[in-house]
């Protein structure tokens, strides 16, 4: 198990948790062993020498801005001019963070980490369509995915992002409140059925469907087809989940309104908590449009609303969902510690870890070894398609603090413990 070292370390806990919410969860004689995520052995059983060797390359490359910034921009030049390079891609940064191109080849991938109790989260990694067809035929590719994933019994989620099936100006519209014209009302009616499909599909699948957050200016469009769906198919556990991106100060608040929502419909509330990933774009919008800042005045605030969410969870874990996405260590040993002093099972089937696929092992893979639910977000599909994904990837390793560097540090402790072997 992961446990708490000693009383020092608990009170370091309980000084970043809020203090009257943490006397809810903590006996004050309450004494454990922490573990720091940092057995590399376990972490990275599942990578092959030449993998991991690979995975450092990488790592090392997008440790550095510069690197990162004219290697994207050669790579989207190269694909423009048509050079051949799909298969550079694909041997390199496509291998470590996405699946496949096919369903077929992301399964290979999915059972690979099924070997060690880490499960799939499928993401068809394709983005910027905005045509009707494009959203029927995303449509059919993701009830596809959802049947073959009904086969695979390490992938219990798939993810989906409502622009993948409705066009970014309608969703602005539709949360600004502006009325729709005759079309625009038929578009969103087709918009809501499509999405309703494929959570009907999952729903007789027995899988679970995680609808990401969106920027701020869309996202009521999003909460609103949301909580429909989990309405109609929550009622006895969560199939549909939505995302709080806790680095939004409005966003604790609409959790716990979302939650009471729930129990005065009758049904559970799936909430997936996460620190967020439009800070940039939302704060130079509200500069540019003059509204005021969405986003939270300092990363300490979103740190402490992000505690606070899941504690909040906690406190009502027999009564809704709740999977946490991170790659802090911190915050994954503040959850173990508080569902420990709860006496919650690791293995508890409203709660789950996630981190993506390609980075955040040592967190992932020791929590699996230690019984909790762990899934990783893989991507797939055609590498053309999946090229936006990976170059915000690369760039938004390069821009969190930290991120990097511990990637590193945990790939070169693994190689020199191989070499000693």
């Amino acid at each position: 198990m992961l446990l708490i070292s000693n009383k020092d370390d608990l009170g370091h806990i309980y000084r970043t948790f809020n203090a009257d919410i943490c006397s809810k969860f903590y006996p004050p004689q309450t004494s454990c062993m922490i573990s720091k995520f940092d057995n590399t052995e376990i972490a990275f059983r599942y990578q092959s020498d030449k993998d991991l060797a690979l995975a450092r390359i990488l790592f090392l490359s997008m440790h550095s801005p510069i690197i990162t910034k004219v290697g994207s921009a050669i790579t989207q030049r190269a694909l423009k001019a048509h050079f051949p390079i799909k298969r550079l891609i694909k041997n390199t940064i496509y291998k470590i963070f996405c699946g496949g191109e096919t369903l077929d080849e992301a399964a290979l991938t999915a059972r690979k980490i099924g070997k060690h109790r880490v499960g799939v989260i499928l993401d068809y990694g394709v983005e910027g369509k905005e045509t009707e067809n494009q959203f029927d035929s995303a449509t059919n590719e993701f009830i596809k995915a959802i049947n073959f994933a009904s086969s695979e019994p390490n992938i219990p989620f798939l993810s989906l992002k409502v622009t993948g099936f409705a066009r970014f100006a309608l969703l602005e519209k539709i949360s600004n409140g502006d009325a729709l014209s005759e079309h625009e009302f038929e578009e969103w009616e087709q918009a809501c059925n499509r999405i309703e499909r494929i959570c009907l599909a999952a729903f007789e699948s027995n899988l679970m469907i995680l609808i990401d957050a969106e920027e701020t200016w869309i996202q009521e469009a999003v909460n609103d087809i949301t909580e429909k769906m989990m309405e109609r198919f929550n009622k006895k556990r969560a199939i549909i989940f939505n995302t709080y991106q806790m680095y939004s100060w409005g966003t604790l608040p609409f959790l716990k309104l979302a939650f009471a929502n729930a129990l005065k419909k009758g049904y559970v509330l799936g909430a997936k908590i996460v620190r967020g990933a439009y800070m940039e774009k939302e704060r130079a919008r509200a500069i540019e449009k003059g509204y005021t800042d969405p986003i939270q005045p300092n990363k300490e605030a979103t740190d402490r609303d992000f505690d606070l969410a899941l504690l909040f969870c906690l406190e009502n874990i027999d009564k809704l969902s709740l999977f946490i996405g991170t790659h802090n260590e911190l915050s994954c040993i503040k959850i173990v510690s508080v569902m420990q002093a709860r006496q919650i099972l690791p293995a508890n089937s409203n709660i789950y870890f996630s981190q993506l696929y390609g980075m955040g092992d040592n967190i992932s893979f020791n929590l699996a070894n230690a019984g909790y639910n762990v899934s990783k977000y893989l991507p797939y599909g055609p590498v053309d398609d999946v090229i936006p994904y990976l170059m915000r990837r690369a760039q938004e390793n390069t821009s969190v603090a930290g991120q990097t560097s511990r990637e590193l540090e945990l790939i070169n402790q693994e190689i020199k413990r191989r070499r000693r072997k």
